[in-house]
């Protein structure tokens, strides 16, 4: 009776198994580390995302709200009561109804942004509708356009006739913006 030194197929690949379980662990591994060693270069964009959602909500709540009610209270109605009877303030009377209007409409595609904005600001998880973010600056973007070739040099001309009326409109706004003082007792 001969034995064979080959070694049985079966026999060695039963005795290889625990070797394979340590390999294909550090398959995994390696896999995961992989992935960790991406993490830096994602630190620094979802670093600025939280920047400037939170840069974002601070400036639309303080610059944004700020100019419509400015324009609302100040500019409209300066420009209103300075045009002319007639052709000129009837085209005057339809921009700032658009311009409202088209406040109104950014404030309220703003309000559907907000909460998720602040999520994203606190480096939370946000369902942020891309669509909304881009529908936001096209719609100021138009508005922004509208106003600068339109309607501000429509005012300038209005307003222009008579300088106490540009200066009116000027002290209005400074005194809005100025801080009052705070009386101590």
């Amino acid at each position: 009776m001969t034995t064979s030194t080959r070694p049985d197929p079966d026999t060695a690949s039963r005795a290889d198994a625990p070797l394979t379980t340590f390999t294909d662990c550090h398959v995994g591994i390696l896999r995961r580390l992989q992935s960790l060693d991406a993490l830096p270069a994602l630190l620094e964009p979802a670093a600025k995302a939280r920047q400037i959602a939170a840069d974002s909500l601070a400036f639309f709540r303080e610059a944004i709200f700020e100019h419509h009610l400015d324009e609302e209270r100040d500019l409209f109605p300066a420009v209103l009561a300075s045009a002319q009877p007639g052709e000129e303030r009837d085209r005057v009377r339809a921009m700032t109804e658009r311009l409202t209007h088209e406040h109104r409409t950014i404030e309220t595609l703003w309000k559907g942004l907000e909460k998720g904005l602040k999520r994203v600001g606190k480096g939370q998880d946000a369902d942020l509708d891309v669509d909304d973010v881009h529908q936001l600056v096209a719609a100021y973007s138009a508005h922004a356009a509208f106003e600068e070739t339109e309607f501000l040099p429509l005012s300038q001309t209005i307003l222009g006739r008579n300088s106490n009326h540009m200066a009116a409109l000027g002290l209005s706004l400074h005194m809005r913006h100025v801080r009052q003082p705070v009386a101590y007792i």
